[in-house]
């Protein structure tokens, strides 16, 4: 089909509604998604020369695609709510403050390292749910706690969930991980410093963000080496719970030197208090068992991607189809090829139910869940899940639909002819930013533009994995701005009903590193 404007803006409108009606009328993902597919299905059969077997094919593709990144998000979920059921994750985040009594280290500890590690745990707003009361109660305001919770863990979307959103872009693009995978951990290394220091300053001014810079510039530097070895060999699904975990140590080393070891009288959270918590049902817990469960996750990640024998043990069940080719009425035509493959015993997110069987198992023995433990895990998981997942279902199939109708490559070419190759690499990682803000989550946003970041890469002869990388990136950082994340934040620290206090000052902190983003983008694609 010939580029015009008119087509243009027709292959444009469903992006366009998914806009009006997540940030116009305030709808949420999975309303805002169904409508946009039915409207999506309408322009490509009355306009792009869409087939009804056309269609149906791409909702078997929607389908499987979905299907692997819900296998994920479901298990992630339900992860975390053994461990905070369990009241490990309370634990955690109380025993951290009492390693120094310095508050700007503190808000570092809280706000930075123990929300990233979150992220990389569980995601979907838990770094923010958890790390914000905590934050309140060592004396930061409802408002500085929400945004240091929300930009602090915003470098680790991408690799979070068990690396979620890679794992997303991988299946979309249909690039293999280790080819996306350095560039888009190389970013997000450096916004990693970037977010450290914005905690810092809210937290502490402009004097604790001084003085906060030895510490934000090595924890930045190991966290993020630590995540761009471990997705560049292939430990994507450990990239952020991996550095943040080296973080987390090195931030216990830091908080021996005297430089930030100063004394704060302002602490809410009594030190008997600190040494252990308490459950549902009052019962001391200890750190170490605490941290068992995500200790489970961590070793059998390894050992599943280390030991071959066992690796190719769990490779035997593969869930996958292929494809015809498939062309619309006007000639676009996408070759035939094989589905999303799913490995049903290996995948990440049977992993994470192992784990997630595994540390019940340990936490129950412990004796840490009280009566009814097993169907308030159930119902946790299916209240935080069951949205998302209806939103994500309508957006994957959206998202195909527009690939294979020629909808995706229209968009692309306008692109590629309005912005040009010389200031692309400074507009893709905020078009990701843009899919994260509008949709609430770097997966969505992956869902909804990674195509067609990648074609308008190919067109604009820019490297892909760079581009794309900067979609994932830019996705990452702008998904700490989306109005549902605040939301959830702003709910658990008394601020329900006044998150317009806070979504001025996340939207200005989260721009600069998704800015920071951009601009190396922009040198590094050689402009």
């Amino acid at each position: 089909m010939q580029l015009n404007l008119f087509t243009w803006l027709l292959a444009l409108s469903p992006v366009i509604l998914v806009l009006v009606l997540m940030l116009g009328f305030k709808w949420g993902g999975s309303k805002a998604g169904a409508l946009s597919w039915f409207v999506t299905l309408a322009v490509s059969l009355l306009f792009f020369g869409a087939t009804p077997l056309l269609i149906a094919y791409t909702q078997v593709k929607a389908v499987l695609l979905t299907l692997d990144v819900l296998y994920i998000i479901w298990t992630a979920l339900l992860l975390f709510h053994v461990a905070d059921e369990a009241g490990a994750v309370r634990i955690i985040g109380k025993a951290l403050p009492r390693l120094t009594p310095d508050r700007m280290m503190q808000g570092l500890l809280l706000g930075w390292l123990f929300a990233s590690f979150l992220q990389g745990m569980g995601g979907f707003g838990v770094p923010v749910a958890v790390a914000a009361p905590l934050l309140v109660g060592m004396g930061f305001s409802p408002v500085q706690a929400v945004l240091m919770a929300c930009i602090g863990h915003g470098w680790a979307v991408n690799y979070g969930s068990l690396a979620t959103s890679f794992q997303t872009l991988m299946a979309l693009t249909g690039l293999p991980g280790k080819l996306l995978a350095p560039d888009s951990a190389f970013l997000l290394g450096i916004s990693c410093m970037v977010c450290g220091m914005i905690v810092a300053l809210i937290g502490s001014g402009w004097k604790g963000f001084l003085r906060s810079l030895p510490a934000v510039l090595v924890l930045g530097s190991i966290m993020g080496t630590a995540q761009y070895l471990l997705a560049i060999n292939g430990l994507w699904m450990l990239g952020a719970t991996g550095s943040a975990m080296v973080g987390l140590l090195g931030g216990l080393v830091l908080t021996r030197l005297p430089l930030y070891r100063r004394p704060e009288a302002s602490q809410a959270i009594h030190n008997s208090d600190l040494i252990n918590g308490a459950g549902n049902d009052n019962k001391p817990r200890s750190l170490w068992i605490s941290l068992s469960g995500y200790a489970v996750l961590v070793t059998l990640t390894f050992a599943i991607n280390l030991i071959t024998p066992l690796r190719e043990a769990l490779d035997v069940i593969q869930l996958s189809l292929r494809f015809p080719a498939l062309t619309t009425i006007y000639g676009f035509t996408t070759p035939a090829a094989a589905g999303r493959s799913i490995n049903l015993l290996g995948h990440p997110g049977a992993v994470l139910l192992y784990s997630s069987l595994i540390a019940f198992f340990i936490y129950k023995r412990a004796g840490y869940y009280s009566s009814g433990a097993e169907s308030r895990i159930v119902s946790k998981v299916l209240k935080g899940a069951v949205n998302s997942s209806l939103g994500i279902v309508a957006m994957v199939g959206l998202a195909v639909v527009m690939s294979h109708t020629g909808m995706t490559n229209l968009l692309a070419e306008g692109l590629s002819q309005g912005v040009g190759k010389a200031f692309y690499p400074l507009t893709a990682p905020f078009i990701g930013a843009l899919g994260a803000f509008i949709t609430g989550s770097n997966n969505n946003s992956n869902v909804l533009f990674a195509l067609l970041q990648m074609r308008t890469a190919e067109l604009l002869q820019l490297s892909v994995p760079l581009i794309l990388g900067a979609q994932t990136a830019g996705g990452s950082l702008g998904s700490v701005m989306a109005p549902a994340k605040v939301i959830v934040g702003c709910s658990t620290v008394g601020l329900g009903d006044n998150e317009g206090v806070v979504m001025g000052p996340v939207m200005v902190y989260g721009l600069i590193p998704v800015l920071v983003v951009a601009v190396i983008t922009y040198f590094m694609a050689g402009g």
